[in-house]
């Protein structure tokens, strides 16, 4: 559960974790094996994942197998580092991804999590469930920053669908 204190009185007192959980889900008109490719493929990934308007990518490294990795390192506009650092742990082939990932700010850990994908056959598109159970450091408020974040990457995934075909 997360605690009560803010970002602001967290950084003054004593270092904190908050543990949170999400889940979302999204549907594409795609097939699985088309939605899990744009998951699979360093490409496709680095345009939906990575890429954006005032982001920076410094590195984006995809090793997509399990015991495999994916590393990234961007900003936006002129603000700090980020920094993702994930190992891929199961993928079965248009049926799921479950990863563990780090991400630092500025070279500070933000949070540890673990994150699972599922790929749904749904009439003739596929729904992807997207969980993440979270250790976020020194802020509760990272928690539903981080669901927001993850629920925009997922809009982004269908752009990509949408202008790739």
């Amino acid at each position: 559960m997360p605690s009560s204190k803010s970002t602001v009185a967290a950084l003054d007192e004593e270092p904190f974790v908050a543990h949170g959980s999400f889940s979302i889900e999204r549907t594409y008109p795609a097939s699985p094996e088309r939605v899990f490719d744009a998951f699979r493929d360093p490409v496709k990934k680095r345009r939906w994942f990575a890429e954006g308007v005032a982001w920076k990518v410094f590195q984006f490294d995809v090793d997509f197998r399990v015991g495999g990795s994916e590393t990234s390192r961007f900003s936006f506009r002129d603000g700090p580092e980020i920094t993702n650092d994930t190992q891929y742990q199961d993928i079965i082939d248009n049926r799921r991804i479950v990863i563990t990932y780090r991400m630092t700010i500025g070279g500070k850990p933000l949070s540890v999590s673990l994150a699972t994908m599922e790929f749904f056959p749904e009439g003739k598109g596929t729904r992807v469930t997207y969980t993440e159970q979270g250790a976020y450091f020194d802020s509760a408020d990272s928690i539903p920053g981080r669901e927001h974040g993850c629920t925009a990457l997922l809009a982004r995934l269908a752009d990509e669908l949408e202008k790739f075909p």
